[in-house]
């Protein structure tokens, strides 16, 4: 096993498939995975497999009547009152309808996510990554963005009763983490972080600056969002400066991290204009801010990311590079280099892919064309920024 992180399978989340039409697709895990292992980087000895979340893990977060109507709406032919009932619980939208095995496959993630808690908080390793998690749209009592079970959510809750311990949740994706956020908004012991496109255009509609906590959390939701077609420079500077600034000023025990990776410009489902460069980048930011703030404790999720074979693949497997400290993490740190990806891997998977798959680990942009805003754009974000630090 690598000495300080473990890679969590969970076998039954490659199930969480709404329909074959729709964008979020478990073979993102497959193929992710398969990359680290034609790169030589994750050893089977690196796994841990865990079992579903049970329903007290799950009603650490999410109502009973909620639970129930879910798992009512995963029988392949629910009956007439559970479909009645699935839009009062957000589970008939084209974004997130019901489907057969749903509770399973969301329980599986959930318990992933909390196993990854565990080994970490119980001291076994530094480090855990479950990629398969990082459903951050789901609230306690209905469904949202994808996400049914909020597995993100029901770890830190875990953590929180289990082991007391103080969690500072650093989010990722292109869409902001609003389930996360609204599930502890009134926790002073947990503080939810989270860089995304600006809600003024993307959903959720949320995660603005002005979005700080309630009560005895005041002050401890922070929101950084991004103006849309940001670049890397402007990105990565607004995260580096409040993600360092709030993990300093809320002293966590534990990180909790989604790394969402649809903020690329690839990417159909928002309009930042970022490479893979950042997905290089933050793994590598959170792993020094876990050294110098909670002895190292890190949980690593995955989360949204929808150019599922040019995306997904390369930066989640980036995330565990980072984690296990992998030499090929180090050369690319260095920002010059890039590193040609393993051939096995593109010739195993190209006549699957929709498109042409990508040489290299980082992307080439030479032929990328400049945006043309880009001075407002960082203006803007630096406006940002600037509210956010004055905020910590």
């Amino acid at each position: 096993m690598t000495a300080n992180a473990v890679y969590i399978y969970s076998p039954d989340a490659e199930r969480y498939k709404f329909n074959q039409e729709h964008p979020f697709n478990p073979i993102r895990l497959t193929l992710a995975r398969h990359l680290l292992e034609a790169a030589g980087a994750l050893d089977p000895a690196d796994i841990l497999q865990a079992s579903p979340a049970g329903e007290e893990l799950l009603q650490l977060v999410h109502r009973p009547d909620y639970l129930e109507t879910v798992r009512k709406l995963s029988m392949p032919h629910p009956e007439g009152s559970a479909v009645a009932q699935a839009g009062k619980f957000g589970l008939s939208t084209e974004d997130t309808p019901y489907f057969p095995g749903m509770h399973e496959a969301a329980a599986a993630i959930a318990g992933g996510s909390a196993l990854a808690a565990d080994v970490v908080m119980r001291g076994e390793v530094l480090h855990a990554y479950h990629m398969a998690g990082g459903l951050h749209h789901a609230f306690p009592d209905r469904g949202s963005g994808f996400c049914v079970y909020n597995d993100a959510a029901v770890a830190i809750a875990h953590i929180r009763k289990q082991y007391g311990a103080r969690v500072l949740y650093i989010d990722t994706d292109v869409h902001h983490g609003d389930g996360v956020q609204w599930t502890f908004y009134a926790d002073p012991d947990v503080c939810t972080y989270s860089i995304h496109e600006t809600g003024k255009y993307l959903f959720p509609g949320t995660g603005f600056v002005t979005e700080r906590g309630m009560d005895a959390g005041f002050g401890t939701s922070i929101n950084v969002p991004m103006e849309p077609y940001t670049e890397d420079d402007s990105w990565l500077e607004s995260f580096r400066l409040t993600v360092e600034r709030a993990a300093a000023y809320f002293k966590p025990d534990v990180i909790v991290s989604q790394h969402g990776c649809d903020a690329h410009a690839f990417d159909p489902l928002s309009h930042i204009h970022c490479s893979m460069r950042i997905y290089q980048a933050m793994p590598a930011i959170i792993h020094e801010l876990a050294h110098a703030h909670t002895g190292g404790k890190w949980i690593a999720l995955g989360g949204g990311g929808y150019d599922i074979w040019r995306v997904v693949p390369r930066a989640w497997s980036l995330v565990w590079l980072a984690m296990t400290d992998h030499p090929l993490a180090e050369r690319l740190n260095d920002t010059e280099a890039n590193e040609p990806l393993p051939r096995s891997w593109q010739e195993h998977w190209q006549s699957e892919a929709d498109e042409e798959l990508p040489a290299s680990w980082l992307d080439d942009l030479a032929h990328w064309q400049p945006i043309p805003r880009r001075q407002e754009i960082e203006a803007r974000n630096g406006e940002v920024v600037s509210v956010v630090l004055q905020q910590i």
